[in-house]
């Protein structure tokens, strides 16, 4: 599948979880999840202090979750995105996005091993979603 059909898979379903929300409004943690949000789009906040992220009850893991969600953004470092991709793949979730930063070739490999679509390509969501700095 090329990007624009694996990008168009990610974005055709719902809802969507961003691994490595933060409250910090400057970070793209928290640019992805208003991105999200600035599209009327159902999305949950992954943050390991849980709390609230724009107010939205952060989960402290994936299996937190009430619901499987269709994909996930993710905003970590590689590292915890390998464990990420493989908590993902254990809860059979189908779609990754892994924003620019976030991805290795194992990370990326863990999940299409495991049958995920997955964007680890430099492909940005904050583009694709056309996101706006608003207040």
């Amino acid at each position: 599948m090329d990007i624009e059909n694996r990008i168009n898979a990610f974005l055709d379903g719902a809802p969507h979880a961003v691994v490595g929300a933060t409250t910090v409004r400057s970070k793209y943690g928290n640019k992805v999840l208003r991105a999200y949000q600035q599209n009327d789009r159902p999305v949950h906040a992954i943050n390991p202090r849980g709390g609230e992220i724009e107010g939205l009850q952060a989960f402290v893991s994936l299996s937190g979750m009430p619901e499987v969600p269709h994909g996930i953004s993710i905003i970590t470092p590689p590292k915890i995105t390998e464990a990420v991709m493989r908590e993902a793949v254990e809860l059979g979730i189908k779609h990754a996005w892994m924003q620019p930063g976030a991805e290795s070739a194992e990370a990326i490999r863990i999940g299409e091993e495991g049958g995920m679509n997955v964007i680890g390509d430099g492909s940005c969501l904050l583009v694709m979603l056309g996101y706006t700095e608003l207040a």
